[in-house]
């Protein structure tokens, strides 16, 4: 299995997979097959989730640090 273009592409896969396996025409060895994949699929999706909550902190933290100290009154 090669890698999704993007996230989006992964979870599109991800729910044409567990479409052919709720498939009673899917053979077992089929639904292991497809299994694998989107075990792969999922780890992808986590990871591009991780990184784009990284850089979300990261915007956060700079963000923060342009504004500034806040002062009471």
């Amino acid at each position: 299995m090669r890698a999704p273009k993007n996230f989006e592409d992964g979870m599109a896969r991800l729910e044409t997979i567990l479409s052919q396996m709720q498939s009673e025409e899917t053979t077992l060895s089929e639904s292991v097959k497809l299994y694998a994949e989107a075990a792969s699929l999922m780890e992808y999706c986590h990871a591009a989730l991780e990184k784009a909550s990284l850089q979300m902190e990261e915007i956060d933290a700079s963000r923060s640090e342009k504004a500034g100290p806040e002062t009471e009154e």
